[in-house]
């Protein structure tokens, strides 16, 4: 588990976020310590994305900031950060045009980076290896492959960087029940293994389970509730009880 006395991998001070008139983000404060696996939980618009978007630097909140190994992220190198990251996102988000390898081992041939195309088809087939795919799928196109494979394609170039934060963008969306909990169990087994801070939204309580050390909860623009998985199902929020048994009554219902 992370140690407390770190100073936080990400961490969110007091950030507001609009759109025009809409107000999405009212003042969110939130830890991600290094090591540690957050998920976010929320309704559909209750900020999830604009706040996993201004942790990037994709958005820039009106106020407020946003920290990296305790500096604000305008002064951070955005090179270095960018490298440093890895990103699975909810639609898969593949390269029709390149095969499988190269979609991999995109940001392989680039900078820093810079492997030789020799090094960086060996790697990506490595990582494809990790997340169950064999050598016979590097050659396919994104076409060619089944849901669940282009989801575990994205997990391995997610991974192939070796970084040391991955985010995961509603990474069970869109996949039968039996793969969903394979991709989880993928999700928890190399966040695990590379001792990587990994920060996933989703709505979808059986990625909860499986993937979140911590559990922080969006709604109305604040972080409702933050606390370990293990103490979520005991809590006494009434926004995270409602939310996490899916009951159409309560407050969130009677704000609606």
């Amino acid at each position: 588990m992370p140690d407390p006395s770190q100073t936080p991998k990400l961490q969110l001070v007091d950030v507001h976020k609009s759109f025009g008139p809409k107000r999405v983000l009212a003042g969110v404060n939130l830890d991600v310590m290094p090591g540690e696996s957050l998920v976010i939980i929320g309704g559909s618009g209750t900020g999830k994305s604009v706040t996993l978007k201004c942790m990037l630097g994709i958005l820039k909140p009106e106020k407020g900031q946003v920290l990296i190994d305790g500096a604000p992220l305008a002064e951070v190198d955005s090179e270095a950060f960018l490298n440093d990251f890895g990103m699975l996102f909810q639609g898969g988000a593949l390269f029709d045009s390149l095969t499988v390898w190269q979609n991999v081992a995109f940001r392989l041939r680039r900078k820093p980076f810079s492997l030789s195309k020799k090094e960086a088809r060996e790697r990506a087939i490595a990582k494809l290896a990790r997340v169950g795919l064999g050598a016979e799928t590097a050659d396919l196109f994104p076409a060619e492959l089944s849901g669940g494979m282009q989801k575990r394609v994205g997990l391995a170039r997610a991974i192939a960087t070796d970084p040391h934060v991955i985010f995961f963008d509603e990474p069970t969306a869109g996949l039968d029940p039996i793969m969903a909990g394979v991709i989880n169990d993928l999700i928890r087994e190399l966040v695990t293994e590379m001792g990587a801070t990994a920060v996933t939204i989703t709505h979808d309580m059986t990625t909860v389970r499986t993937v979140a050390d911590d559990v922080a909860m969006l709604h109305d623009g604040l972080v409702r509730w933050h606390g370990p998985v293990a103490d979520m199902d005991t809590a006494t929020d009434p926004y995270l009880d409602q939310f996490i048994h899916g009951r159409a009554t309560g407050p969130i219902a009677a704000i609606r």
